[in-house]
């Protein structure tokens, strides 16, 4: 097979190839390159290859960006990606609504929560899920059996997850939708005295509220944390902690995550997120931390 066969159909998502700062995407019917400031090593596809991308991303010296088409792209599509019917945007961001590294966390949250249900007969297993985006740990916790409050601090966001949840057969499932500040949410959750038994947090490096509130990961996520162990259920079952901020390294995220279990009793793993590629590589795309409550 010749390597520029290699990128001919395939699944509705694959990561093609990766270097010079930027990764080949095969989303849906079309190739896509979009920057990847990590991927410093050579691509191992032809130029060719590349070449035949019908959408490329690039950004600019602001930090802004643009795409820039070269064939007719749909702006918006539908794909099938880890068991989940996803709606993708190609937003002037360059973002697409999709986190493929995040498939290996929906896998274990399938995992985990249907072996609690399980063990305790079906009862009501509830999981809060902030910095929710476009909903596919809300997704993929929903498969799985659980109830879940799905939050995000944009409506437009939370109307995309919305649809998400349509598109994968999930609107019928309890799932309660809200765009609200994470911390303020939480500390009301608080004095409600409102316990949820799995937390799932992806905090962005820098985000604002629904009425202007700001948050910036290295003073606002100790708060934060402290927040959720509050509100951690006393049969809590796990925590779900992602980050892809520069510099929060694995070792980083478990720290964070031991005092935020504080003296629970269970296990913690850590590592990187990646998406693998086509050519037999992976791209590092954040870090993960996940707590487990022992048996």
């Amino acid at each position: 097979m010749s390597k520029l066969s290699e990128i001919a159909g395939g699944p509705d998502y694959q990561l093609l190839d990766s270097g010079n700062a930027s990764k080949l995407e095969r989303l849906g019917p079309y190739l896509i390159v979009r920057p990847s400031p990590q991927a410093i090593w050579t691509p191992r596809l032809p130029a060719a290859a590349w070449q035949r991308a019908d959408a490329t991303y690039e950004r600019d010296a602001s930090g802004g960006g643009e795409w820039r088409f070269h064939t007719k792209v749909k702006r918006e599509f539908d794909i099938l990606f880890s068991k989940l019917s996803l709606r993708i945007k190609l937003t002037n961001f360059g973002h697409l609504g999709l986190f493929p590294e995040q498939a290996d966390n929906w896998e274990w949250l399938r995992t985990v929560i249907r072996n609690r249900l399980q063990q305790t007969g079906g009862r009501n297993l509830h999981v809060l899920n902030l910095f929710a985006y476009t909903g596919g740990s809300t997704l993929a916790a929903s498969q799985a059996g659980a109830h879940v409050v799905h939050l995000d601090a944009a409506k437009g966001v939370v109307d995309w997850a919305k649809r998400n949840a349509q598109l994968s057969g999930l609107e019928e499932r309890p799932i309660r939708w809200l765009f609200d500040d994470a911390l303020k949410f939480v500390r009301r959750e608080e004095r409600r005295q409102a316990r949820y038994q799995g937390i799932i947090l992806d905090p962005p490096s820098f985000g604002r509220g629904p009425k202007g509130e700001v948050f910036k990961i290295e003073q606002d996520l100790i708060p934060l944390l402290e927040a959720c162990r509050a509100i951690l259920a006393p049969d809590a079952y796990f925590v779900l902690y992602s980050c892809h901020t520069p510099g929060f390294t694995p070792l980083v995220l478990h720290n964070q995550l031991i005092e935020l279990v504080h003296d629970r009793k269970g296990t913690i793993e850590s590592g990187e997120m990646v998406i693998p590629d086509s050519q037999g590589r992976s791209l590092p795309s954040g870090a993960y931390a996940r707590w487990l409550a022992q048996p």
